[in-house]
């Protein structure tokens, strides 16, 4: 049931990571899938969970410790969404799909093998987080997945397979996440150095 590396009194939220819905290059999809586990099993209080979108105004974002990794090199993505969990005794979990870190992996453990610090990136590569409770994330998220397509219509990376996810309101808004304009979207922004402030160990 437990991962190497994760106390076994910690009570895992969510499936194995083998069994979690995953689709590789979606990982906006996977966490949102996440979030509707949990809720549909009732594994901890949804609003002790959080969707964590991860990017910066230039959309260039390096983070450690993903399996796409090569050794120690760190992966530049345009955007990557981790889900958090922080439970009543105040510890902080992330569950990440990609990395090779533990799953779920200690807040604390997470932030200092995969995001490092911004001390000693350029400005364009340092990165932001907008933090969304997970049940605004699933009343409001939607994709059609128009971004994962050539401009000949063709995929860039094979979809899931289950229908996109959409709402009354929107068929996609994944912009206004991915956004760290604190003025447009759902949840909080802040900077890495104030989300490791504010949810890690005190």
């Amino acid at each position: 049931m437990y991962e190497e590396g994760v106390s076994s009194d910690y009570p895992v939220i969510a499936p194995l990571r083998e069994e979690c819905v995953y689709t590789s290059c979606f990982c906006e999809e996977n966490v949102w899938k996440l979030c509707e586990y949990i809720k549909d099993q009732q594994t901890c209080p949804t609003d002790e969970v959080y969707a964590v979108f991860i990017s910066n105004e230039r959309r260039t974002i390096p983070i450690w410790k993903q399996k796409s990794s090569r050794g120690d090199e760190p992966v530049i993505w345009d955007y990557h969404v981790v889900l958090l969990h922080l439970n009543k005794q105040g510890q902080g979990f992330i569950y990440d799909l990609d990395t090779t870190l533990p799953f779920p992996c200690p807040f604390d453990v997470y932030s200092g093998e995969a995001f490092r610090s911004d001390l000693f990136l350029k400005p364009e590569f340092r990165r932001k987080m907008r933090v969304v409770p997970a049940v605004t994330y699933l009343q409001k998220f939607a994709s059609d997945r128009s971004h994962m397509k050539h401009s000949n219509g063709t995929w860039r990376m094979p979809p899931p397979s289950y229908p996109c996810i959409e709402t009354a309101e929107s068929k996609m808004n994944l912009d206004d996440f991915i956004s760290m304009n604190a003025n447009v979207g759902c949840g909080e922004v802040y900077k890495l150095s104030d989300f490791v402030q504010h949810f890690g160990v005190k």
